[in-house]
């Protein structure tokens, strides 16, 4: 093996919208450090999540797979993890020390993964909580390595839920109670940091910190919260053809997936998002000083990306799933803080790119084989590929999700949605309306690219055991699944 090979560091963050990065123009947020990792490597504009939800995305980026080949296409908690080939598990072959600090969110919720150690903390999860149906191995006062560290150090009974907040809760917001020190967020960072102590000096490592913000609860320090209370925030973008009233008054639910909020409620949650994106970054700020303490900053790849995003009341939406840019569109870059790598500094890439491009990335970059079973592809000539014509025209996704169970495509310039549960369809110009303001899928001048995208999700469609295509034509209301059959186990998913 070659002892030169450089160290891997894969940061994920949960639910952070693609936009919520200062280098991109945001009008409120500040990230320093991202814009410094991203000015020493490539920023990509057109990065998505191709199913936007917690458990199908990490599906994604640990197996490089589409939806239909890793077979979690919706959220389904309790569906075993069985996956020949991961990220770590692939590193860890190739002569690795590996370690996942923070949120796996896999099944059962101890499993490695391929991983050589993990510290997690996968956040407040309701399967994990519920005391009348967990075994006592899966409850999160015995899986999780948090909680116990914060009773340590808060008193035996601090709780996850002591601040009043649910974990899905995108409209309400309070500064967290404890010392800044002792939230989630700086606890991946002090145990990526103890990794650089105990790791194996004879060999490269792969450290993934995978943090539980800015997901709900939306409890930023109070330092935070005080930088980002009261500022003049942006509207929420409202399409002409989202709907205008909430006579269920749904947006008044702390957990509302639609609806109307309170503007000062709306706001003070917008305030706490970006104060938690802001703490995430000052913390990052924290474990870039200690890599360069411990001399291995400079050899270091290091990938920034999140799971999905967050509506945040953009089309009056909240949370996830939805393929709209504000859920499915995630932050991505490659950084190479010591210009050693050979990767290009400071470039900005157009071509459409998919969390399950990462893992072969990764392996490229550590010079380690690229399993048959990953659909993804390196992202590190993507950018030429792009202008050469030979990078991928689009990407497809997919959520089961209820009523509002969807298909769709995009290429970063138009974006196409089916919804399969009522047929209707929306197409998006993304280049003059990148807010998605405008449904063109009626427009005669836009009918020649809605046959061809349509044309393109029967393709991508066929053959798939949902049904969803029948003698080449869509066909709606067939009945979505959130797994295939081939990932589960005898009784369905």
């Amino acid at each position: 093996m070659n002892d030169n090979r450089p160290n891997l560091l894969l940061i994920t963050v949960d639910q952070m919208r693609g936009d919520c990065l200062s280098i991109l123009g945001h009008p409120v947020v500040e990230t320093p450090n991202l814009d410094q990792l991203a000015r020493r490597g490539m920023l990509f504009h057109n990065a998505y999540s191709s199913t936007p939800t917690c458990v199908p995305a990490r599906a994604a980026l640990f197996t490089g797979m589409s939806p239909r080949s890793h077979g979690r296409v919706g959220y389904e908690e309790k569906v075993p993890w069985r996956y020949e080939h991961t990220l770590p598990g692939e590193l860890a072959k190739a002569g690795y020390h590996t370690q996942c600090v923070g949120k796996m969110h896999v099944d059962p919720a101890r499993s490695l993964c391929g991983f050589h150690h993990v510290m997690l903390h996968d956040g407040y999860l309701h399967h994990n909580r519920f005391k009348h149906t967990n075994t006592v191995a899966e409850s999160h006062d015995s899986c999780d390595d948090y909680l116990p560290w914060l009773r340590e150090r808060a008193g035996a009974s601090a709780d996850l839920i002591d601040l009043g907040l649910d974990c899905n809760a995108s409209t309400v917001a309070r500064p967290w109670h404890l010392p800044e020190a002792l939230h989630p967020t700086n606890w991946v960072v002090t145990q990526s940091i103890d990794f650089l102590r105990r790791r194996d000096p004879g060999k490269p490592f792969f450290l993934w910190s995978s943090f539980v913000r800015p997901h709900p609860p939306f409890d930023p320090p109070q330092v935070y919260w005080d930088r980002y209370d009261g500022a003049d925030f942006p509207d929420p973008v409202v399409g002409d053809w989202a709907e205008r009233d909430d006579p269920a008054r749904s947006g008044l639910d702390p957990v509302a997936r639609s609806g109307i909020v309170p503007i000062r409620r709306l706001r003070r949650a917008m305030a706490a998002y970006y104060a938690l994106i802001t703490h995430i970054d000052d913390q990052l700020g924290r474990l870039m000083n200690a890599m360069e303490e411990y001399g291995v900053l400079d050899n270091t790849v290091i990938v920034f990306t999140s799971d999905h995003g967050e509506l945040l009341g953009d089309h009056h939406l909240f949370r996830k799933a939805l393929p709209y840019e504000g859920s499915a569109k995630v932050p991505l870059l490659i950084a190479d803080p010591g210009g050693k790598l050979g990767i290009r500094q400071g470039v900005s890439v157009d071509a459409v790119a998919e969390l399950r491009d990462i893992m072969p990335t990764l392996l490229e970059c550590a010079g380690a084989g690229i399993p048959d079973t990953v659909d993804g592809e390196s992202l590190m000539r993507a950018r030429e590929r792009a202008q050469e014509g030979s990078w991928r025209p689009y990407i497809h996704g997919e959520h089961a999700y209820g009523e509002q169970s969807h298909q769709y495509l995009t290429d970063g310039r138009q974006k196409y949605i089916w919804f399969t549960q009522t047929g209707e369809e929306q197409l998006f110009d993304l280049e003059f309306d990148p807010h998605e303001l405008v449904n063109r899928a009626g427009e005669a001048s836009y009918a020649a690219s809605l046959l061809l995208w349509r044309e393109r999700l029967v393709r991508e469609l066929d053959g798939r055991e949902e049904g969803y295509v029948q003698s080449g034509k869509l066909v709606v209301g067939r009945e979505p699944r959130t797994c295939l059959r081939h990932i589960l186990p005898q009784e369905g998913c």
